[in-house]
């Protein structure tokens, strides 16, 4: 009895050491996992911050709340099921659903640009996609499901690369990976989306602070940098997203064609990046990255403002025609 008990204790040690080295080699495959989706993650947490605002400061946090459990929502409940099904009966699909998700970062991206160079034409064309606010709970639902349908795309991405760095773990272990990158990386872009948001009223907190020593001198001076700083900031961190959207949009789509076989405009990038590295080899690797960025930014631009026609007259009516066709089957 005594020696079937032993035998059952180191059985049971055995498996929790199983356990323990699984949970070391999920923790481990995410985190690198998450530094090769990096790039999209800071596209996701330069995007946010424009979509509150205009909004009432009491408002800020609520919606951000509402797009974090929408983001998580996309992933765990929408994207992670359709990668494990598109990773085991349709691996093929995933590069042109990715293509697809590229031209529409490359669109919104491109659609942002035109409206800071055309913002009367932008207008217009915003009005002929979209209602127009009522009350403010609608201008906030509006907000809330733009911010929702862009963070679908870039939290495609993200699982998409996810998926791509785990070809030869099972499909467990794909889908525990995928749950904690998913989880980790919304924490992380939303806990950070929310600190730039609130760092205004932090900072007149900071301001208003009564203590005469020579501390509370300076907490105040930086309170009032906060104050005065963050308008700027958020117009940077929108220049940032925007570029961000149109830099990755590009780079899917370059990367797409190439595995489709049009694969001269990727070589062309990577040889003018390599061009630039060695002419000056002190910045090397780094001048190289910022030369196919910036190429790769270059075909998001020009790919987005092609779109915006495209989605002005064909997609917009196209659209606009289906939701009639609801409502009158509806209203019969």
């Amino acid at each position: 009895m005594s020696v079937g008990l032993i035998a059952l204790l180191d059985d049971v040690a055995a498996l929790a050491k199983a356990a323990a080295a699984s949970l070391d080699d999920v923790a481990a495959q995410a985190g690198r996992a998450g530094a090769k989706a990096a790039g999209v993650v800071i596209d996701d947490a330069a995007v946010t911050p424009r979509y509150v605002t205009g909004l009432s400061a009491a408002r800020e946090l609520p919606i951000i709340a509402k797009i974090a459990v929408g983001s998580l929502k996309n992933k765990l409940l929408f994207l992670l099921p359709a990668a494990l099904a598109l990773s085991l009966l349709l691996p093929q699909a995933v590069t042109p659903l990715l293509m697809l998700g590229g031209l529409y970062l490359c669109y919104e991206g491109a659609e942002k640009v035109y409206e800071l160079v055309v913002p009367h034409a932008a207008h217009v064309h915003e009005t002929e996609l979209e209602t127009i606010s009522v009350d403010a709970k609608t201008f906030e639902d509006e907000k809330v499901a733009s911010a929702v349908r862009t963070d679908f795309i870039l939290s495609a991405e993200i699982m998409a690369i996810t998926l791509g760095s785990l070809s030869e773990s099972g499909l467990a272990m794909q889908a525990l990976v995928l749950a904690m990158v998913g989880t980790m990386i919304t924490a992380a872009v939303y806990g950070v989306v929310a600190m730039i948001v609130k760092a205004d009223d932090f900072g007149l907190w900071l301001a208003q602070r009564s203590s005469p020593s020579q501390a509370g001198a300076f907490l105040r001076m930086f309170g009032r940098g906060l104050v005065q700083g963050m308008p700027y900031l958020l117009k940077v961190l929108g220049l940032i997203g925007t570029a961000a959207m149109i830099w990755v949009g590009g780079g899917i789509i370059v990367h797409g064609a190439e595995t489709f076989g049009f694969g001269w405009l990727s070589h062309l990038l990577h040889d003018a990046g390599e061009g630039a590295a060695h002419a000056v080899p002190a910045l090397g690797g780094v001048l190289s990255w910022l030369v196919k960025a910036a190429a790769s930014g270059l075909v998001g631009i020009l790919i987005g403002l092609a779109a915006i026609p495209a989605v002005g007259y064909v997609v917009a009516p196209t659209w606009q025609w289906c939701a009639a066709r609801l409502r009158g089957i509806r209203t019969a």
